[in-house]
């Protein structure tokens, strides 16, 4: 029997890297699952790929209130409730200073990746409280409990979730939910195919080598080892870890 054998998990930024790995994970360990992106070709074809019978999906912006409450909903009419939620839309924005950082590119980042996670919490602690509880894993990032120069608008919203997970953890406690953050470093994804051109745009290939190269285990992590992190905390085995930040970095924040 798998780890999620005959529960319901919610995914958003599920179109591909790290949500799309958890999807398909998750449906191997017994699963269902909703899927929510609002890339909807990327979208439609993670839930093709998985197949009808165990993923349906919603194109989605995750940091609108409307469309955040719509999700949640058709998530609990299409299989039963929500048992799982992995809160794991997020957007880099572009590389530069604070200084030369726009106004536009700040909220955006901000509204992605840190309204967005609110309005989840939301709308899906409710949802669990009804059942009796679940687990929900909010992706992070080493950003989370570091700075780098050039992404500040994204560290500071990796930084904010920490706290929303803290808040949450708390909050839920009583009703048998649990709410954690995963905290990756770089992993092997379009967003830092982005960010290796925004870092380096004479030459992304040698800023990329030189990263992984840097990391104490000398690569990037593949998507589906995050989601196999995601997987224990959303499963029963974690039935004791609330409240927590779970780095998966390689041992860079060892240093």
């Amino acid at each position: 029997m798998g780890k999620l054998s005959g529960k319901v998990a919610l995914i958003t930024g599920a179109a591909s890297g790290i949500g799309a790995s958890a999807a398909q994970l998750f449906t191997e360990e017994g699963a269902k699952v909703f899927l929510v992106d609002i890339d909807k070709d990327a979208l439609e074809s993670t839930t093709k790929t998985i197949g009808s019978e165990l993923a349906d999906h919603m194109v989605a912006n995750v940091a609108d209130e409307n469309q955040a409450e719509r999700y949640v909903s058709a998530a609990v009419t299409r299989f039963g409730g929500i048992d799982a939620a992995l809160l794991n839309a997020g957007i880099e924005g572009e590389v530069s200073p604070i200084t030369d950082c726009s106004n536009d590119s700040f909220d955006k980042v901000i509204a992605v990746n840190l309204r967005g996670v609110w309005l989840g919490l939301k709308h899906v602690m409710p949802a669990m409280a009804n059942q009796g509880g679940g687990s929900i894993v909010i992706t992070s990032s080493i950003a989370g409990v570091r700075g780098r120069p050039g992404i500040a608008p994204y560290v500071a919203s990796k930084h904010a979730v920490i706290g929303l997970m803290r808040c949450a953890a708390l909050e839920g406690a009583e009703q048998g939910i649990r709410v954690n953050t995963v905290n990756p470093s770089p992993v092997e994804t379009r967003m830092m195919r982005s960010l290796e051109r925004g870092f380096s745009p004479e030459d992304p290939d040698k800023f990329r080598q030189e990263y992984a190269a840097a990391a104490p285990l000398g690569r990037y992590a593949d998507p589906r080892e995050v989601a196999r992190l995601m997987l224990f905390l959303a499963s029963d085995d974690a039935s004791y870890i609330n409240g927590s930040i779970h780095m998966i970095d390689s041992g860079r924040n060892a240093r």
